[in-house]
């Protein structure tokens, strides 16, 4: 058994080189598939709606795709749409889709696939004790989920009951990124071992190559293996590039939650076939007790006004621990003066960023810095635009004026 699989891009909308997909067209693939989002840049696109990638670049990445899937009469598989995969989302790219087939003269059939879930369904689950947050997460309450916008993270099976179907293009809200490249080869029976480490391997396109980029990877699953190939000029796989992607945005690089169960990678081997090429086999997939959906939710904190500036003063830099402390009760009185009580400055978050002593790693830096300069990035959150605009003025000038006993 062979199932070729094209995986074009890691993210819809963020660009590929038409010569390699055209090389994965020409090896005739049984399935194009590609993720369009992620929760990587946050929650914003959940809340509001508003994708990352411009409706420009999605335009151009899905009909060059459209184009390949008829040319091949392939399925096209499309996952979290609209960058957070919003039922809003799914529709938005669906015009998209619909668009470029009255320029192009396309003909499919378009299915779609929503994951928004309604509060009273999420709050009905919660009472009979079927949500659960996520390990190192904070507790759930009921009322989140009146005030969030959430969706589910969907694995293989509404993908393969419009694959059964018939659909040539299906465009799904949030999804699991391995779900879109499983789906078609679990209906054929391939090994779920190795259909899942297939599909953890190309969920990025070529972000597992050397060097990395926005290209596509094509996968040939067979019966004890699956070979994945480089699709791009000048990028080449290694056994170890190809094992590192397991780390890819997991704490375990052997175990791999899915919502049927686990990838076990424990055993698997990875061998060169050529520069381009890594095969890959050993892999296993243990079934879970339960099935589980991963819930995601953004809600509306307030609007805020940043504030960008710089410091590069060491006496300063050294006193900045304790004059941040001293600059919060100043700014809490000041809000109260400036709006006669009618603000509460409990109400009100102004974050100081510090870029360049640990900023990332939030106070766990393994070795303290001792920078020359500071990039400071204050953000002011209140409960509208002009109050964080109104307190973001105050801020800026006294944060520039701060007092230093030296």
């Amino acid at each position: 058994m062979d199932i070729r699989i094209l995986a074009p891009t890691g993210a819809l909308g963020a660009g590929f080189d038409t010569a390699a997909l055209d090389r994965g067209v020409a090896a005739r693939p049984h399935v194009i598939a590609c993720d369009a989002g992620s929760t990587g840049s946050g929650p914003a696109a959940l809340g509001s709606g508003t994708p990352k990638l411009s409706a420009q670049a999605v335009t151009r990445d899905l009909r060059l795709l459209l184009r390949a899937r008829d040319t091949l009469q392939v399925p096209l598989i499309i996952g979290s749409c609209g960058t957070s995969g919003r039922d809003d989302g799914v529709d938005r790219v669906a015009g998209l889709a619909r668009t470029i087939a009255a320029e192009d003269n396309l003909h499919f059939r378009l299915g779609l696939i929503y994951s928004d879930q309604p509060a009273e369904r999420l709050q009905h689950l919660y009472d009979e004790g079927r949500i659960r947050p996520l390990a190192n997460a904070t507790a759930i309450e009921r009322k989140l989920f009146e005030r969030s916008h959430t969706v589910a993270m969907m694995g293989v099976e509404p993908i393969q009951e419009l694959l059964r179907d018939g659909y040539d293009v299906i465009l799904a809200g949030r999804a699991g990124d391995t779900a879109l490249f499983a789906a078609l080869a679990h209906l054929n029976g391939a090994d779920p071992g190795l259909t899942w480490h297939m599909a953890k391997t190309i969920e990025c396109g070529a972000a597992c190559a050397i060097p990395p980029d926005a290209n596509g990877l094509l996968v040939t699953l067979r019966d004890d293996h699956f070979d994945v190939t480089t699709l791009a000029d000048g990028s080449r796989l290694t056994p170890r590039s190809v094992a590192a992607h397991t780390l890819y945005e997991n704490a375990d690089p052997f175990h791999i939650a899915e919502p049927s169960g686990t990838l076990d990678t424990t055993h698997a081997t990875y061998e060169a076939v050529d520069e381009r090429t890594v095969r890959v086999r050993g892999s296993r997939y243990i079934e879970a007790d339960g099935y589980t959906n991963k819930l995601e939710g953004a809600e509306l904190v307030g609007y805020q006004t940043v504030i960008i500036g710089g410091v590069r003063d060491r006496v300063v830099i050294e006193r900045l621990p304790e004059l941040l402390p001293m600059a919060k009760k100043y700014f809490d009185a000041k809000i109260l003066d400036v709006f006669s009580g009618q603000v509460d400055p409990d109400s009100i978050d102004i974050n100081y960023r510090l870029y360049g002593t640990g900023t990332v790693l939030a106070g766990t830096e393994p070795t303290p810095l001792q920078p020359q300069e500071l990039g400071v990035l204050i953000t002011v959150t209140a409960p509208d635009q002009g109050t964080a605009h109104a307190i973001s003025t105050f801020v800026a000038h006294a944060s520039s004026h701060l007092p230093i006993p030296e």
